[in-house]
């Protein structure tokens, strides 16, 4: 009997995590990768003059939208509940308060320093997203390199602790071996000519580092046992991990798999000081259009248009507009009274419910990474509930700074951003520090002043980023892409790119194109 798609990446997802399926999903052709960039819609200046439009949500995709329209003239509204822009484009920094829903306030008591920021949203921008590099770019805002990967950062799985260059490499070794041994015994003759046989096994022993034997006995690639060193200190490689030890560590998993993702390699990027430049930036080039504070009460229709209910400082307010910009995450608009039409009001809600949650930690600390240990960037693993230690690009040789510590979102196991979420802030701090431990013995105890953020416990956000079914992307999210009268949708979930600001930059361009058809029409 036959396993349907959906099927297959479920049984995938509880082996292997977000991850496997994400890799899954891309060779399947049910994730795009990010197609050239055209540049924002064209809009004539003054096409949009006398037409108002309200955006809901200060986030990127209603800057980005309110910046495009006010170029043309239209008159743009922003409305947004919290009391900055950028919605989960969030940078944490000293003297900030973070609060979550149903735990206690924290009081961000950091040193005030460049680098000392926790981005709480997206840490890192793909260079194959071109809208956003474009927004950069025209902003004036300064990137640099974020080192997504790095081969002397640590894999902790099943207790036993690797860098990642030794599963790297030992893995390819041992892969290697056992095809250049089963070429040996003639097991692939059917496959292979005589001369292919030769051209693969030279290739094998060169790919794999195997020995005359052909037999991989480590590499001066994976790990040194000795250092290379002058005068009579030469190198000796570390014995390979044993193939039976990788399999039963699941070094094979995302860790390993994560720089071949079409929206992880590298050349990856970051803003100079923190993501959120980019959103204060689109602020900045808008800020007489937008208010801040303003939580939406009702979206009703007026007419051809719609009347928005909102109340800023207490009072309630009406705002009127002939079209409206709906970028607020669904599980929050599903919870909005609305006059959507009832297939739309439906859709909102089916993709609402398909949102996924995850957790960051941070703590100020001395950078013992690089200074004890040389290692400089990168993402260290684990099997353990808080799944990554992501160590910052910004700052580099700085005495001090910002590790993450957490970001839980189900890359090695779908069960652990849940576990991980329900814990009080002290032992998601605990489950942190011990891994850090783990990966830099003795420094474990230097992480101090620890931050935490769920998006799920985060008011006007409950989620990290939308993820859609593929039987949903025919049904709810089709219609969703579609204009309800004066109502137009973006965001990060109006994509084929959800949690990338790439995302909602494009789907602002996308919903700008719906209300220039309709103004022409």
């Amino acid at each position: 009997m036959g396993v349907s798609r959906r099927a297959f990446l479920t049984a995938l997802g509880r082996v292997g995590g977000y991850g496997a399926v994400f890799t899954a999903m891309q060779a399947l052709g049910l994730l795009a990768v990010s197609p050239a960039y055209a540049g924002p819609p064209d809009l004539p200046a003054g096409s949009g003059r006398g037409i108002k439009v309200a955006v809901l949500g200060g986030g990127v995709a209603g800057l980005v939208s309110a910046l495009e329209l006010r170029k043309a003239g239209y008159e743009v509204t922003v409305l947004e509940a919290l009391d900055r822009p950028g919605g989960r484009s969030w940078t944490i920094r000293g003297g900030d308060t973070v609060r979550q829903l149903g735990r206690p306030d924290q009081v961000v008591d950091w040193t005030r320093e460049p680098n000392h920021y926790f981005n709480a949203g997206p840490g890192r921008i793909p260079q194959s997203h071109h809208a956003v590099l474009a927004c950069c770019r025209d902003l004036g805002v300064p990137l640099e390199v974020m080192v997504n990967a790095n081969r002397a950062a640590k894999l902790d799985f099943n207790g036993q602790v690797v860098t990642n260059g030794q599963a790297t490499n030992d893995t390819r070794g041992a892969f290697s071996e056992l095809l250049a041994k089963a070429i040996d015994r003639r097991a692939l003759d059917r496959e292979l000519t005589g001369v292919d046989r030769e051209r693969l096994m030279a290739y094998l022993s060169a790919y794999g580092a195997l020995d005359r034997n052909k037999t991989y006995a480590g590499s001066d690639r994976a790990q040194f046992s000795t250092h290379p060193g002058a005068y009579l200190q030469a190198p000796v490689n570390a014995p390979p991990l044993r193939l039976s030890d990788m399999a039963q560590a699941r070094f094979w998993g995302v860790s390993l798999l994560f720089e071949e993702f079409a929206d992880m390699q590298a050349t990856m990027l970051q803003p100079v000081g923190g993501m959120d430049r980019i959103a204060f930036a689109l602020y900045e080039r808008v800020k007489p259009a937008v208010r801040l504070g303003c939580r939406i009460q009702a979206i009703r229709r007026a007419g051809p248009g719609a009347r928005i209910v909102y109340t800023e400082g207490g009072a309630e307010r009406v705002l009127e507009a002939d079209h409206v910009i709906c970028t607020l995450p669904l599980p929050v608009l599903a919870k909005i009274p609305s006059d959507f039409s009832p297939p739309v009001k439906a859709a909102v809600a089916d993709g609402a419910r398909g949102y996924f949650s995850g957790t960051k930690v941070a703590f100020e600390t001395r950078r013992f990474w690089e200074q004890d240990d040389f290692q400089f960037g990168g993402l260290g693993w684990t099997d353990e509930i808080n799944e990554t230690v992501w160590y910052p690009s910004g700052g580099l040789s700085e005495k001090t700074g910002i590790l993450v510590g957490a970001y839980s979102i189900g890359f090695s196991s779908p069960d652990a951003p849940g576990k991980f979420a329900a814990l009080p802030f002290e032992e998601r701090f605990e489950t942190c520090r011990r891994v850090i431990e783990k990966f830099h013995p003795g420094r474990g105890r230097e992480l101090a002043r620890p931050v935490t953020v769920c998006w799920a416990q985060t008011e006007f956000a409950e989620a990290a980023a939308v993820g859609w079914q593929e039987a949903q992307r025919a049904g709810a999210y089709a219609l969703l892409c579609k204009p309800d009268g004066p109502f137009l949708f973006a965001g990060e979930h109006m994509s084929y790119l959800n949690a990338w600001q790439e995302g909602a930059v494009l789907s602002a361009h996308e919903a700008i194109k719906l209300i220039r058809a309709q103004v022409a029409a």
